[in-house]
């Protein structure tokens, strides 16, 4: 689905810039001398606004009032670089269309349409900032910034190829079919520009775990007033640093509800009570289960002693087999019985505490 809509959104962004052009160059009569001084910018504004905009609504699809308020500044930043870029770029080619440098027209349109793409990247790349705190980390950012140039320069380098070729094979045709050159021209660069920024725009990582009920903040204070009610462990839930880190890029290892895990690419991750556990919550069993992480798959392996303490989407399991995780799994695992009231020494389940994680493998903005 995610390709799609860059796909439609790359086109769509692009015949919009493209009709708004002819509107300012046939209707009002603007600079008909110089018509790469009009389109060019129009087309560069169009596909950053597009391209800006679907990144935003495909990061938080649920919310899109909220879409709408942290889109101001990452589409006042796409505005202005596709108008300045995008006036460059048809300045550019005004000047080198002069008999005078006898440049050949292909070389000239070719290297405009490079600056668009390079300023359809620039602004995709650098607005996510405002998108998203996975860009909190400098490291990511620049390379999103760096694939996101770079992919966007390489897709309008093709599609003003592929421009070209069209604009031979119409030649042969009718009249009528060769003025949609342009407009066929231009769908092909939106089409390219989407198809790169799916691939670009992709989140650095597949698999998170977002902590859920069970993972409530608690004061100090309230937890001396009522005792009874909270569980006063020793220690506290958390994350094995050495492995995993937080979304939010928090310095604690403190679970609490509403933060993000990172998963690692590849590896094994072990869950329970244990120290020397990746996600250690001292209420659990000693170890409760284990996640594998291949290439794009999750595997929950249950523990032979505790499977009967995990619940998959409400579901208790009922055997230890293993469970390939999908996106948006719920995953609860339940804390043991007090001994005090398990006199006989069973394996009881206490169903009032538990601890939920929300399972992406398509990991969606954190802030939505």
């Amino acid at each position: 689905m995610r390709i799609y809509l860059y796909l439609i959104a790359g086109i769509t962004s692009a015949l919009i810039g493209w009709n708004i052009g002819q509107f300012f160059l046939t209707d009002i009569g603007l600079l008909q001398s110089f018509p790469e001084i009009v389109l060019f910018p129009c087309i560069a504004i169009s596909l950053a606004i597009g391209m800006v905009l679907n990144e935003i609504f495909i990061s938080s699809p649920t919310r899109p009032k909220m879409c709408l308020r942290k889109a101001i500044i990452p589409l006042l930043i796409a505005l202005s670089l596709g108008l300045i870029i995008g006036l460059l770029s048809g300045s550019i080619a005004q000047i080198l269309f002069l008999p005078f440098f006898n440049i050949p027209p292909v070389i000239v349109r070719t290297f405009g349409w490079l600056l668009i793409g390079v300023a359809v990247g620039l602004a995709e790349g650098l607005t996510w900032r405002w998108e998203t705190v996975e860009a909190g980390d400098k490291k990511r950012f620049r390379q999103r910034l760096i694939a996101s140039v770079g992919g966007a320069s390489l897709a309008s380098l093709i599609a003003a190829i592929l421009f070209e070729l069209v604009r031979i094979f119409l030649k042969e045709m009718p009249k009528n079919l060769s003025l949609m050159e342009d407009p066929i021209g231009f769908s092909i660069l939106g089409l390219l520009l989407g198809l790169t920024f799916s691939l670009t725009g992709s989140p650095s990582y597949l698999v998170a775990l977002r902590a859920g009920s069970g993972f409530e903040y608690v004061s100090q204070e309230f937890a001396q007033v009522m005792p009874k009610s909270i569980n006063l462990d020793k220690g506290y839930p958390s994350i094995n640093q050495l492995v995993l880190s937080f979304v939010s890029d928090s310095t604690t290892d403190k679970i609490e509800e509403g933060l993000s895990i990172k998963l690692p690419s590849k590896g094994s991750l072990k869950i329970g009570s244990e120290k020397d556990c990746d996600i250690c919550i001292p209420s659990l069993g000693d170890h409760v289960a284990t996640i594998e992480i291949k290439s794009r798959e999750a595997i929950l392996i249950p523990h032979i002693l505790y499977f009967n303490y995990i619940a998959i989407n409400g579901e208790m399991l009922k055997t230890k087999k293993n469970i390939t995780l999908k996106h948006n799994y719920l995953l609860t695992f339940y804390s043991p019985a007090d001994s005090e009231n398990n006199q006989e020494n069973q394996q009881l389940i206490n169903y009032e505490k538990f601890f939920r994680f929300v399972y992406y493998n398509r990991f969606f903005d954190p802030q939505g």
